[in-house]
């Protein structure tokens, strides 16, 4: 299986200025767990995970006041829409993260994450 059949295409993106609580609310609402965050000025994409919402709050910063560029990752690891669901998840396993931005000749595409993948993985199993 191929990570454009695991993939969401639902692909919340915001932008550096954003306040963490504006990006945790636009989340939210999405139901995400991860935004990219596209930078017009530095010409390229970055993402910010819940986990990185979460951090940045359990050590006191001011999710009024800090921005999103302040926490976001830019030094991410694409996927193409034709990894195997195994090279998406050595991926995450050596980088130490739970989702991949999945990129086009275009842009970002899609999102794939851990749950993505074992959502694929695992059998079916019918209500009883």
């Amino acid at each position: 299986m191929l990570v454009r059949d695991a993939m969401t295409t639902v692909i919340l993106t915001i932008g550096p200025a954003h306040t963490l609580r504006q990006a945790a609310r636009l989340m939210s609402a999405r139901r995400v767990g991860a935004a990219v965050v596209q930078d017009g000025d530095a010409g390229g994409f970055g993402i910010l995970t819940e986990r990185d919402v979460l951090n940045a709050i359990g050590t006191d910063r001011n999710p009024d006041h800090e921005t999103c560029d302040a926490h976001t990752t830019r030094d991410v690891v694409f996927a193409a829409p034709t990894w195997t669901l195994e090279e998406a998840a050595e991926a995450m396993t050596r980088g130490g993260f739970r989702h991949l931005v999945v990129l086009d000749d275009h842009g970002p595409v899609g999102i794939v994450s851990v749950r993505d993948i074992i959502r694929c993985w695992l059998p079916v199993h019918s209500a009883a």
